[in-house]
């Protein structure tokens, strides 16, 4: 397994919002406090450094202790962008991304991530789910992987690349299946709308 220290993970927290109505996502309430402020607390015991990756209201994220870095691509790029800045920054081996909208993930996420790239000898590792369908989807913004892609990463994005799974595909990835018992079945569910949020509130 890969010892949390050679870990920094990252929140991705820079996109629109355009389907929560172009509200900034990570600083939504859910219990009681900013999403984005759940995954931090969710993720920081998992690794050694943590940053959050966010384009608005940088000082309220800020305003959670942890470095704060935008986009280093332009116009609001998607996830490949906050992977960018987060290797860019990275001063660990490995780093590992979460979104903010999904503020269940396992507390053993990088845990498990890890064991699986050391164990298949991947560069990348990705969890995958069971949908409500019980159809297996992948949920690439929970990736795990080593910091020496940030060259290939900028040559496929100053390209044009955009697409997680047309850039993953380029190197050794693996899926990482999430299915052992007591795993919540909500853990990889994200919130795009307010009442999607809603549902995900602890009842």
């Amino acid at each position: 397994m890969i010892d949390p220290t050679e870990v920094t993970g990252v929140i991705l927290a820079g996109g629109r919002g355009s389907r929560m109505g172009g509200v900034d996502k990570g600083l939504q309430n859910f219990a009681g406090g900013p999403l984005a402020l759940h995954a931090l607390m969710r993720l920081q015991p998992q690794v050694g450094d943590i940053l959050i990756n966010a384009n608005r209201n940088l000082a309220a994220y800020e305003s959670f202790g942890v470095p704060v870095w935008p986009d280093a691509l332009p116009d609001f790029a998607g996830p490949l962008a906050g992977f960018v800045t987060g290797l860019e920054q990275a001063q660990t081996p490995w780093m590992v991304t979460v979104p903010c909208d999904s503020p269940l993930f396992p507390l053993d996420l990088v845990e498990r991530l890890g064991t699986a790239a050391i164990g298949q000898d991947a560069e990348i590792a990705m969890a995958s789910a069971r949908e409500e369908d019980g159809q297996w989807r992948t949920q690439p913004v929970f990736c795990l992987m080593r910091r020496e892609l940030l060259e290939s990463l900028l040559r496929f994005t100053q390209g044009g690349g955009r697409k997680i799974d047309a850039w993953t595909a380029q190197h050794r990835t693996i899926e990482v299946k999430f299915d052992a018992p007591g795993d919540d079945p909500r853990a990889f569910r994200n919130a795009n709308t307010l009442a999607e949020l809603r549902a995900l509130e602890p009842r």
